[in-house]
């Protein structure tokens, strides 16, 4: 038994699932990983996070988002137990029905789960602020400039170092021009892969929010982008039209300058996308995710034809491959 199991033990041995049996869950991008525990008396089930500190994993900003999220009337996990000195939480199992997994099953339900998941960002837009980093210009502008030094240079082993310093002046002035304004507390990657469908809870209660310990206080349309430029799965164009109509009419933001800024932070998120897939392919040996990149670029292109990106969008075009499949296996082989 390794070093993290004991801990794990320990920890689980102060809950009521002391005698649970113990199966492994899908893990995510990061380096956490998940077991369901069932208890063979009850059959109550919980899920255990274990999230290493020694690997840059902060299972304090999880408790304390989700305190933050519950106490806004929103539905993130309970938590049961927590040892944050290793790096373990005993949380409350909101069961298998992702978003994703629903969809998969009865793409139907569409509309239904993506206006509920809309209006949990009306709501949570309402609540009053966590005391949380800003999602800024400078930092978006960094993070976009990924795609040039992560996925460029994968493909090509190399990039245009000048056109890089052209977007990111650019691109700079374009955010402080277009995102600036109301901040609200965005999760960062709030998509179908990791929302909860939960049908018998009533109004925003139904959606289960799961991986928001990276939230940042940021632009309103940055969730909203998230949601409906998902690179994991295909948001009917009629959807993301809806949804982005219901936010506007229920939180009265300013219809102009709510769908640039959805353009403005589209093109960001996906610039940040196609660099940190990338990463995670190249330096941390997980290929699997370059088969998004594709979906990836496609939103880009999109985004990139709105007029407010006209600063950017030809020299982009330019300075980045296209995520061809000989391109996609050069990054496969870097």
């Amino acid at each position: 038994m390794t070093n993290r199991a004991i801990l794990a033990e320990a920890l689980i041995a102060q809950t009521p699932w002391a005698g649970a049996q113990r199966a492994h869950l899908a893990g995510d991008a990061s380096n956490r990983q998940y077991e369901r525990l069932t208890d063979p008396a009850t059959g109550r089930t919980a899920v255990l996070m274990d999230a290493p500190p020694e690997k840059g994993e902060d299972v304090d900003a999880f408790v304390r988002v989700a305190n933050y999220l519950r106490s806004a009337g929103l539905n993130a996990p309970e938590i049961y137990a927590e040892d944050s000195e290793f790096g373990f939480l005993l949380l409350e199992d909101f069961g298998d029905d992702l978003f994703a997994r629903v969809l998969d099953h009865d793409p139907g339900k569409e509309r239904q789960l993506y206006e509920a998941a809309t209006d949990v960002l009306v709501h949570l837009h309402q609540a009053p602020l966590l005391s949380l980093p800003s999602y800024d210009p400078a930092l978006m502008t960094d993070l976009s400039a990924l795609s040039f030094t992560k996925y460029a240079q994968g493909i090509q082993g190399g990039y245009d170092h000048a056109a890089m310093d052209r977007f990111q002046t650019r691109f700079s002035d374009l955010l402080h021009q277009e995102t600036s304004g109301q901040k609200v507390v965005i999760q960062r990657d709030y998509h179908a892969e990791n929302l909860v469908w939960l049908p018998d809870r009533d109004g925003v209660q139904r959606v289960g929010l799961l991986d928001f310990q990276l939230a940042m206080l940021g632009h309103p349309a940055y969730d909203l982008v998230s949601l409906l430029q998902d690179v994991r799965r295909s948001v009917s164009a009629g959807t993301e039209m809806q949804m982005i109509n219901r936010y506007i009419a229920a939180s009265g933001a300013n219809d102009h300058d709510f769908r640039t800024a959805y353009a403005v932070l589209g093109a960001q998120r996906n610039l940040r996308i196609l660099g940190g897939f990338s990463r995670l392919a190249v330096d941390y040996g997980k290929p699997k995710y370059i088969d998004l990149i594709p979906a990836t670029w496609s939103h880009l292109m999109r985004d990139l034809e709105h007029p407010a990106l006209i600063p950017v969008a030809q020299l982009l075009r330019d300075a980045l491959p296209e995520p061809t499949p000989d391109n996609l296996a050069k990054l496969r082989a870097a």
